[in-house]
């Protein structure tokens, strides 16, 4: 999955981005903490790195 189809998965679910020096900051009203998000919308995401952050998003 490239990051920016992850961008959009977020931004469905109810994340809003904000921006950070060097990543994309996911942050959501029911949650208290935030998701930091590279910013190379047509690489590749890792898949131990898109398991990780789709865990902390609770869409996994």
């Amino acid at each position: 999955m490239k990051f920016s189809e992850f961008y959009k998965i977020l931004e469905k679910n109810g994340w809003k981005r904000s921006e950070g020096k060097k990543h994309a900051i996911y942050t959501h009203p029911d949650f208290d903490y935030f998701i930091p998000v590279d910013r190379h919308p047509s690489k590749e995401i890792p898949i131990g790195t898109l398991n990780k952050m789709m865990k902390d998003a609770g869409l996994k």
